[in-house]
């Protein structure tokens, strides 16, 4: 296997990036990025922390971060499994990515930054839905911002429906946990019990 080493080997082999691939990036939330942003109920946070690297899927009913200023986004943390992978990792190391989709969008939009946890009450309340605040709410101070081209979505045909996998042709978390529990936990009854125990714990 030839392994490439170096950051010349590399551009030896991918040129350097065109002027449309660097413009793109600014430091700062431009009116465009804003309405990306806004548009997107889903972002991928990837952190880093001394246990490694964390990539943790974040959705809401609605955008999923709040914009408070063209260099500030803020996330609330949503109720999940506590296992509180992302946050482990932000109180030790701030720098943080994000990987934003927007449904039915090809472009995608990436934010690179430094985060911390805020548990300001009325930060939380303002957060609020149904009665539920969030525990904590990620600020996240905006170091770089850009899209990315659709060439990803195209390929993958992400939208299609026509391509959407069949969820019956995939191995349910109860058979996932039963299997690897020696069926201590999961099986049957978690499946048959997690859409009613997720509706009551979206929030």
């Amino acid at each position: 296997m030839t392994v490439i080493a170096t950051i010349a080997a590399l551009e030896a082999i991918y040129g350097v990036p065109n002027q449309a691939s660097t413009v793109k990036e600014v430091d700062w939330i431009t009116t465009q990025y804003a309405a990306l942003i806004e548009a997107s109920p889903f972002v991928a946070l990837a952190t880093a922390g001394p246990e490694g690297l964390d990539c943790s899927p974040r959705g809401d009913d609605g955008q999923v971060v709040r914009i408070e200023d063209e260099r500030t986004v803020l996330m609330p943390d949503r109720r999940g499994n506590n296992r509180c992978d992302s946050l482990r990792n932000i109180v030790r190391d701030p720098r943080v990515a994000l990987l934003f989709l927007i449904p039915g969008s090809g472009n995608t939009l990436r934010i690179n930054g430094r985060a911390e946890i805020s548990v300001a009450p009325e930060l939380l309340a303002s957060f609020s839905v149904k009665g539920q605040s969030p525990r904590s709410v990620v600020v996240i101070t905006v170091e770089s911002v850009y899209f990315q081209c659709a060439r990803a979505i195209v390929r993958s045909e992400l939208w299609n429906p026509e391509k959407h996998v069949d969820p019956t042709s995939l191995p349910t978390a109860g058979q996932i946990l039963a299997e690897l529990s020696q069926a201590r936990v999961g099986g049957a009854a978690y499946d048959a019990e997690w859409p009613e125990r997720a509706a009551k714990s979206l929030w």
